[in-house]
């Protein structure tokens, strides 16, 4: 079969190496799926005709999305239903990037080798083959083409569609991370526009992105709470943030730094030509507070606090309908000393665990499992601070439970912390997350 045809010979090694990967599903994470896709859409594309006139070059996706067209008898409708997928898809702008979605597609809906056999029953489309130099043109090579789609068929996959920005220009996806921020006076970004891609050419310092420690200068704005931003115009980013005022926000980010460590290679070109209009402009490969820290475990890119849990202890109840000074009474910073020495005063056996600072929240888990044994948002926490006379502990105000519709308790919890400038370090993070927080109406 190699001699013959070498695009078959090499699919017939991807699928066998597929079926040796070992896991179930097979996700992006396997390193064959790459190399099968790429050598489908070799075998797709070869002998294509050129179009009327010799003038149009054709692509497969030409004929894939014609080909519910010719359907008359209803057999099509799943086929359609994914061509229209394709054709809604706002993250490719390309025929090829259109025609490498379809396909992920099906090999996901187990589809492709009905798709060609859809293809043999409509002959005007089969036409576009060259019987002499395609596969899907020639008999003798179309049957074994479709029994390795069979076989293909025998496996599940589960390919991520929501990484297609880059499918028009490369196989390759890129790094992707989710942003999730509560509404906040100022993000502390500053975008620039480089070809329909919005990418991250500053943090501001002090600002809310900075704090959170997920977003990294060079880092390209893929979508905003489901908006796509593949082939932005200028300012759409700003547009679609000042729709979304006061409401949470949801971040979709293409890495600049792909799985090797390295550049991810479809971004080089932009970061040239975003590098020539801010010559200031320098990749971020780490959060600016993360220098000291790179010894500590990190979660989804956020450093995590090793920390002794001391208890904690009820330091009052407030009625919502009392004037401020009674809110601030309980739920203040003024509570804390006493708060601190009331659960100093429990004596209870610290234990130990991680500490995450996220982005709308902080998590409290058990080292040893990782589970989470508390949260709390940032809208119920209402103070953050240490003792005075010793700044290795220090202790968060939370509203801890609402007693009644008029009523709320608070209580302080407390943490033993390794070094004094850790503790700073947490103090300023969980305030600052505080700061940016507004609640609105």
């Amino acid at each position: 079969m190699a001699g013959r045809e070498p695009l078959l010979g090499t699919l017939k090694a991807c699928v066998l190496s597929l079926q040796t990967a070992g896991p179930d599903t097979i996700t992006d994470d396997c390193p064959h799926v790459s190399p099968l896709c790429d050598i489908l859409e070799m075998i797709l594309r070869k002998g294509l005709k050129y179009g009327v006139l010799g003038l149009k070059r054709r692509d497969y996706w030409h004929w894939v999305e014609e080909l519910p067209q010719q359907d008359t008898c209803g057999r099509l409708s799943q086929l359609s239903v994914m061509v229209e997928k394709a054709e809604a898809c706002t993250k490719v702008v390309t025929t090829q990037g259109r025609g490498r979605y379809f396909l992920r597609l099906a090999l996901n809906r187990k589809f492709l080798a009905a798709t060609i056999q859809h293809l043999l029953h409509t002959p005007r489309l089969l036409e576009w083959y060259d019987p002499l130099l395609s596969v899907l043109g020639n008999e003798e090579l179309l049957e074994p083409f479709l029994s390795l789609l069979l076989v293909t068929s025998q496996s599940s996959f589960s390919l991520d569609l929501q990484n297609a920005s880059f499918l028009d220009e490369s196989w390759m996806l890129p790094v992707c991370a989710v942003y999730e921020i509560v509404p906040c006076r100022e993000l502390g970004m500053v975008l620039r526009y480089m070809d329909g891609r919005v990418f991250v050419v500053e943090l501001v310092p002090g600002g809310q992105a900075e704090v959170d420690e997920v977003v990294l200068v060079g880092d390209v704005i893929d979508e905003i709470n489901g908006v796509s931003l593949r082939n932005a115009y200028n300012g759409q980013a700003g547009t679609v943030l000042s729709k979304l005022k006061g409401e949470p926000l949801n971040f979709h980010l293409i890495r600049w730094r792909w799985q090797d460590g390295g550049v991810y290679r479809p971004l080089l070109a932009y970061l040239k030509g975003v590098q020539e209009k801010v010559p200031t402009f320098q990749l971020q490969h780490q959060p600016r507070g993360s220098e000291s820290g790179q010894d500590r475990p990190q979660q989804e890119g956020r450093l995590m606090y090793s920390l002794h849990y001391l208890g904690q202890a009820g330091v009052g109840t407030v009625n919502i309908s009392c004037p401020t000074w009674s809110w601030n009474m309980y739920g203040g910073k003024e509570v804390l000393d006493k708060g601190i020495s009331s659960v100093l005063d429990l004596q209870l056996p610290p234990k130990e665990v991680w500490f995450d600072v996220k982005e709308t929240e902080v998590l409290i888990k058990e080292m040893a499992s990782s589970k989470v044994l508390s949260r709390y948002p940032y809208t119920e926490i209402s103070s953050v601070g240490r003792l005075l006379n010793d700044r290795s502990i220090f202790a968060m105000c939370v509203a801890d439970s609402a007693d009644t519709p008029q009523t709320t308790s608070f209580s302080c919890i407390a943490f033993a912390v390794a070094t004094h400038r850790e503790c700073e370090e947490i103090i300023k993070r969980i305030a600052t997350g505080f700061k940016h927080t507004e609640w609105f109406v």
